[in-house]
């Protein structure tokens, strides 16, 4: 049985083709998928021997909410999902003034072993597909409007019920959860063009961003293909020796190469690219650290997003206090380096990445 999120609609439409369809019924199939849409038997203006073969031969594939923390400060969701095969996965639903955001995971686990991240701790278990990727974004939209029309439906005098885009649709999305989007390139690419696609969630490629640890490679060929897709690269430190010591990954690209990679990048697209520092107590958040990474950057079009730590329990990695990292921040804006220190969201739940499903899984 197909899942009908890992194709694009060029497939589909072959697929289709080969049930005796005309290929024109694929975007039919499409537009209810993505207008909310969980079952063919919905799908009104389809041939009822259509929905029928259908309902055999494959499915809308989105994955089961196994548990969600809900933000008391903000509304801050936090959703960990399963899949078909029992692996777990997590996203983070969020509201901005500017509209929805959601940050989605790449993979089942991570293989690079970065010292302060949760999502690495057990492992890589597989790379996710495209569809899977999408099913997050899909399966937190109907989630968000379930929960929404309850709430409306609970509140007397309404009439009749009308929920706003705003109230659930995701207008960005964050490829910064579980795994490095990087090691997953091929279903990367489908994903951000289904996304992308008219014919699909419609969501411009400047509205999405993709995280990396620093895979060089693959920098330089998401600059060629996807231009107009944000990227934030994740430094963390200065020096190759702490660099290395958090992040295994600089052992085989240390840090001048991802500067180089990102000055590639710039000369490329014309982009900005976002550089993720995870401010750590006592080990990156001297003053020194600060003046080794402006020198670092310094001719890049960026921006440097401060992250203060997420403790994760094991690590031996402590956090630094708000006013610490707005002092850090202050020192690269001196330097002329935009910096900005990340808005805590989601603060009275389990904030890392990784956290959820690792208490799942113990």
């Amino acid at each position: 049985m197909i899942n009908i999120l890992d194709y694009t609609i060029k497939e589909f439409e072959e697929f289709i083709e080969k049930l005796g369809q005309p290929k024109f019924r694929a975007r039919q199939v499409f537009d209810w998928i993505y207008k909310g849409v969980s079952s063919f038997d919905e799908m009104s203006n389809l041939p009822k021997d259509l929905r029928e073969r259908l309902e055999k031969e494959a499915e809308i594939g989105l994955p089961e909410v196994v548990d969600m923390q809900v933000s008391k400060t903000d509304g801050t969701r936090k959703i960990l999902f399963g899949l078909k095969d029992g692996n777990l996965i997590e996203s983070v639903f969020m509201k901005y003034k500017y509209g929805n955001s959601i940050c989605i995971s790449s993979q089942a686990g991570c293989r690079m072993g970065c010292k302060f991240c949760a999502s690495t701790l057990k492992g890589l278990n597989r790379n996710l597909t495209s569809g899977e990727m999408v099913g997050q974004i899909l399966a937190a939209e109907r989630t968000i409007r379930r929960e929404a029309l309850a709430e409306k439906e609970s509140l007397p005098g309404l009439g009749q019920i009308d929920l706003k885009d705003d109230d659930y649709r995701v207008g960005h999305i964050v490829v910064m959860g579980t795994g490095e989007p990087f090691d997953n390139y091929d279903n990367l690419s489908k994903f951000l063009k289904s996304v992308h696609s008219q014919n699909g969630l419609n969501i411009s490629n400047r509205n999405i961003t993709v995280s990396t640890c620093g895979v060089v490679p693959m920098i330089e060929r998401f600059g060629k293909e996807f231009p107009q897709v944000n990227l934030a690269i994740s430094l963390h430190a200065t020096t190759d020796s702490l660099r290395s010591s958090m992040m295994p990954i600089n052992n085989k690209y240390p840090i001048s190469k991802v500067i180089q990679a990102a000055r590639n990048y710039m000369e490329e697209t014309g982009r900005r690219i976002t550089f993720e520092y995870t401010m750590v107590n006592g080990v990156n958040d001297r003053d020194e650290d600060a003046d080794r990474l402006a020198n670092l950057l310094r001719g890049l079009l960026c921006h440097v997003n401060i992250i203060p730590l997420n403790k994760v329990e094991g690590s031996g990695f402590d956090t630094v206090s708000r006013k610490r990292a707005m002092e850090f921040g202050n020192l690269l804006e001196k330097k002329r380096i935009p910096a900005t220190v990340r808005r805590e969201l989601g603060g009275d739940i389990d904030a890392a990445c990784g956290q959820l499903r690792l208490k799942n899984r113990e």
